[in-house]
This record gives C-alpha cells, sequence and structure tokens, in this order.
C-alpha cells in the first residue's frame, strides 16, 4: 500500500525531469543539440570513447535528425548532421590531428572519392589548431551550409558539399572506421 502511494505521488514528478545526459569519462554528453541554423533539434544517437594504444583521446558523440543503428543510413542521408568531439588527452598537435583525418579517409574512400574532395579536405585541415583537454570540437552538416567547424563554439569556416561530410563521418562510420567499439557506440548499438 505504501510503495502503491509513493508512486502516485512521486511518479508525475520523476516523469517530468528532464533526460540525463550520458557520461562519459567524467564528460557530459548531451541529449540533444541545436543545430547551427537553430531551427533543428539532432538527437544524440550515440557517444564513446576513442582510444589510441590504451591512451583515452576523446569522446566521439554523433547527433541526428532522428536515431538509427544503420551506418548505410547515416551515410547515405543528406540532412543535418553533427558528430562533436570531446577533447579528453592533454594535447593533439594539429599535425596529428589531421593526420586523424587523412588516416581515417584513406582507409574508407576509394582513390576516386579522395581526390574529389582533396581541395576541400585542404581547406578542412586549415580550420583547425592544436586541441586541448577541455576543448569541443563540432563538426556540423546543415544542407544549406555544409560542414561548419567550430571549437569551442567559436566558429572556424565551412567546406561546402554533403559528401565532403558523408566522407569525414566515414572515418567513423565505415567499413573501416578508426576503431569498431566506437563506430558501435556511435551508432548506439549496446555491447
Amino acid at each position: 500500500m505504501y510503495r502503491h502511494v509513493l508512486t502516485l505521488v512521486l511518479g508525475p514528478l520523476i516523469y517530468s525531469l528532464p533526460a540525463a545526459a550520458l557520461e562519459i569519462e567524467g564528460i557530459d554528453v548531451a541529449e540533444t543539440i541545436s543545430s547551427a541554423d537553430s531551427k533543428t533539434t539532432l538527437l544524440l544517437n550515440g557517444a564513446g570513447l576513442r582510444e589510441k594504444f590504451y591512451i583515452d583521446v576523446y569522446i566521439g558523440a554523433l547527433y541526428l535528425s532522428a536515431k538509427t543503428t544503420d551506418a548505410r543510413a547515416i551515410l547515405s542521408d543528406e540532412g543535418p548532421a553533427s558528430v562533436l568531439m570531446h577533447i579528453i588527452y592533454s594535447e593533439i598537435s594539429k599535425q596529428k590531428l589531421t593526420d586523424g583525418w587523412i588516416d581515417g579517409l584513406d582507409a574508407n574512400l576509394s582513390k576516386d572519392e579522395r581526390q574529389a574532395i582533396q581541395p576541400r579536405l585542404d581547406a578542412f585541415n586549415k580550420l583547425f589548431t592544436a586541441a586541448h583537454k577541455g576543448d569541443v570540437l563540432s563538426i556540423e552538416y546543415t544542407p544549406d551550409r555544409g560542414t561548419e567547424v567550430r571549437i569551442n563554439g567559436e566558429w572556424r569556416g565551412a567546406i561546402e558539399g554533403n559528401d565532403f561530410f558523408r566522407a569525414l563521418l566515414k572515418i567513423w562510420l565505415g567499413s573501416n572506421p578508426v576503431s569498431k567499439s566506437l563506430k558501435q557506440d556511435m551508432l548506439g548499438i549496446t555491447r
């Protein structure tokens, strides 16, 4: 009886609370973000830890208009999407960061696909500086503006073309992702 009364009294209060953000390695990952145009709310599809040689490097979070575990659907979509990288390693040099993009793209794109985006990749790489613990890198695609890069909320520039953003997504979601466990986490697949 007592439990039933508590459920009736506290139930509505519990269900009215906002959903708690996902926490990974002490980093709160938001359940939703507003797109750069502020017209679209993107939902957290999944997030996980990027490790390299047993070192925690960053938390990668994928945001989409609608959740899905289908990497092919995400890679062929044309709608807004975003990847947030919460840096947890002390420092990642600009060179290591851009080498990471290049390695991930080389592992997932054909030679022709890679050549088609090379000038835009060069421009994209110029938008970055060294990343430090606590920095948040935002790589967001908005159909009418392209791939916008922000570092700690500061706008750095934009690269045109949905094909460019989807190529970048292959770094995490392609057939040869930077990390298989991070791919599963970003797809929201429970392990």
